[in-house]
């Protein structure tokens, strides 16, 4: 029998559609994902909804007796809840809010298939990670090479000189949970001299701007 592995992450907020995706594979990926974190003993962070990857994603990690934690603004309740929500369901204000809330609350990052919600929340926690605000894991669940074209533009970035390299390395990317969860436990980051030098105002993140060592709990 294979010896469970403790994560160093506590909690990792998931980003994913509310839409369920034209294949079954990106379904699968969803559940997937919510199993690997029940097996690493991983408690789950996400936005809030029934419906879609998100209510795959949450309801895989309920069933496997981890806490959930939805953080959803008031006005997206009618819209994108459907069903009833597993876990704590904690109401904000606003998108701002809900996505510093999110990143308070976690160690590491996941991007599971998405639009422009997930797309948007992503590269804010990518940039937080580039100007030092946060050191936390950022992951791209690719499935079926969904997000090849977004680590195209992103070497094509590079290339053109508008992300560093150490900023490039803040992505970690892989086709499975299983291989995803072991590379950004595996993770560190790189920052600039620059960016080193950087002190933050974070206190809604819950991030002490003194200590950029280490995975903030």
């Amino acid at each position: 029998m294979e010896e469970l592995h403790m994560s160093r992450f506590k909690r990792i907020c998931v980003f994913c559609g509310s839409s369920p995706g034209k294949k079954m594979s990106y379904q699968e990926a969803a559940v997937e994902l919510g199993k690997e974190m029940v097996e690493r003993s991983i408690d789950l962070v996400y936005g809030g909804g029934s419906v879609g990857l998100m209510g795959l994603v949450s309801q895989a990690v309920h069933d496997g007796g981890r806490h959930v934690l939805g953080v959803i603004p008031k006005t997206l309740m009618p819209r994108e809840i459907s069903g009833e929500t597993v876990g704590e369901l904690r109401t904000v204000s606003d998108m701002h809010q809900r996505k510093a809330e999110m990143a308070r609350q976690a160690d590491a990052f996941i991007a599971l298939p998405g639009g422009y919600g997930t797309l948007e929340e992503l590269l804010e926690v990518i940039t937080w990670a580039q100007l030092g605000i946060h050191n936390k894991p950022v992951g791209l669940l690719n499935v079926d090479g969904y997000y090849n074209s977004l680590l195209s533009f992103v070497d094509k970035a590079v290339d053109e000189g508008f992300i560093s390299q150490s900023a490039r390395h803040i992505i970690v990317s892989a086709p499975t949970a299983k291989e995803l969860v072991r590379k950004l436990e595996e993770y560190e980051p790189k920052l600039d001299p620059f960016v080193s030098k950087l002190i933050w105002e974070v206190e809604p993140l819950g991030y002490d701007a003194r200590q950029q060592s280490g995975v903030a709990s």
